[in-house]
């Protein structure tokens, strides 16, 4: 594994926004201690009784960046492991790898901020461009082996 250096950057970048995702529910399960907004009647009752089942609008945005995480970063750990496979030159994956990172990153921030429009969205598209580049590069390969 890491004799191939692609495979290796992939690991170390997919590796990086597994923790953003376990930090990203660490954040949401603070916040509905601290604002008591608890959606199992049990946390509820643990935590003071049954006012408290019920939603918050922060803990609720901060559930939809993690949603938002799962639906998106999942997809990159399938293709970029996949692409990693198709023997990319390193600079080109790792420039895959790292605006999806980064683009990942600034996404989290503006969705927990609220940072101002276009921010978070414009996150989401660059993010996209990668995967969909790598997406593209994995089926011209297999293709080209048919």
């Amino acid at each position: 594994m890491v004799d191939n250096a692609v495979f290796a950057s992939f690991v170390f970048y997919s590796t990086l926004l597994v923790l953003k995702m376990y930090i990203l529910a660490i954040i949401t399960g603070q916040l509905r201690l601290r604002r008591k907004a608890f959606c199992n009647p049990e946390d509820a009752m643990r935590h003071g009784g049954m006012q408290y089942h019920r939603e918050d609008p922060g803990v609720e945005r901060c559930r939809r960046a993690h949603r938002n995480d799962m639906e998106n970063i999942f997809p990159f750990l399938f293709l970029g492991a996949v692409y990693s496979m198709t023997e990319p030159t390193l600079l080109i994956a790792r420039v895959h790898f790292q605006v999806f990172f980064l683009a990942r990153i600034v996404h989290t921030v503006a969705y927990l901020c609220p940072l101002k429009p276009p921010t978070r969205s414009l996150a989401y598209t660059i993010a996209q461009v990668p995967c969909f580049s790598m997406l593209v590069q994995i089926l011209l390969t297999v293709a080209s082996h048919w």
